[in-house]
């Protein structure tokens, strides 16, 4: 399964993606929105985990 972690605080979005690493899940990070938004339209994610406070693209259910 691969996972995208869209997160702008770098400690959370660290061990959000160890642990998630250490249980054999594939992540990717991306600490803006707008490069978040551009993973996930261009990637193939099974699930994706936007911050809700994100600096440059407020994170709304659907808009992922």
């Amino acid at each position: 399964m691969r996972i995208l972690i869209v997160e702008d605080d770098k400690k959370t979005a660290s061990y959000l993606k160890k642990g998630l690493s250490e249980n054999n899940f594939v992540v990717d990070a991306a600490s803006q929105g707008d490069d978040g938004l551009h993973l996930a339209l261009t990637g193939e994610y099974s699930l994706i985990f936007p911050c809700p406070a994100l600096p440059t693209r407020k994170a709304k259910p659907g808009l992922w």
